[in-house]
C-alpha cells in the first residue's frame, strides 16, 4: 500500500461528505473507498473464430487500487498552539503507518473534532498528551480498518448459501 497526501479541496469535500466510519473522544475518521473503473475490455476473436470473453477477475493491482490518500484536519479552535497541532498530525501519520497493512485503499480523512483540554495538558508538547493521542489513534484506526474491510464485503442475503 502506498501512502500519499490527500490534496485538493474537492477530494477533502467528497471524503468528508461520506458518513464517518469511526469516532473517538477527540477524532473522527471518514473513508471514501477507491472504485474500480471499467477497463473497456472488449471481447476478441480467437484463432478458431470463437469469441474470447474471458475476464480477469483477479485482484486489481493497479496503482489506484493500492493507494491510500491521507488528509488531516486539525482546526485551530481545538488545538490553539501550533506545537500541539503539529504533534497531533505527527501522531496521526505515525498511527496510519502502524495500521497501513490493515487499511483499505481510498481517501482517508482524520479530523480532530473536540478540543484538547489545556488544563489536563498545560505543556504544548507533553509526554502525557503524546500517550493519550497514541492510544486513542490506535484504537480509532483499528476500529476504522475493521469497519472499512467489512463494508467492502458484499452482503449475502439471509437464507442463501
Amino acid at each position: 500500500m502506498v501512502l500519499t497526501p490527500l490534496t485538493g479541496a474537492a477530494r477533502f469535500e467528497s471524503a468528508m461528505a461520506v458518513r464517518p466510519i469511526a469516532r473517538s473522544a477527540h477524532f473522527m475518521v471518514h473513508h471514501l473507498a477507491t472504485t474500480k473503473l471499467s477497463t473497456g475490455h472488449k471481447p476478441s476473436l480467437t484463432s478458431s473464430g470463437a469469441v474470447d470473453e474471458s475476464v480477469d477477475n483477479s485482484v486489481d493491482d493497479s496503482p489506484e487500487m493500492n493507494l491510500l490518500r491521507l488528509g488531516l484536519v486539525v482546526p485551530k479552535r481545538h488545538a490553539r498552539r501550533s506545537v500541539t497541532r503539529t504533534q497531533v498530525k505527527v501522531q496521526i501519520r505515525a498511527g496510519i503507518r502502524r495500521h497501513l497493512d490493515q487499511l483499505v485503499s481510498g481517501d482517508w480523512v482524520v479530523r480532530l473534532r473536540a478540543p484538547l483540554d489545556r488544563k489536563l495538558f498545560p505543556s504544548a508538547r507533553s509526554e502525557a498528551l503524546a500517550a493519550l493521542l497514541h492510544a486513542e489513534i490506535d484504537a480509532l484506526l483499528g476500529d476504522a480498518a475493521r469497519r472499512a474491510r467489512r463494508a467492502l464485503v458484499p452482503a449475502v442475503p439471509v437464507g442463501s448459501s
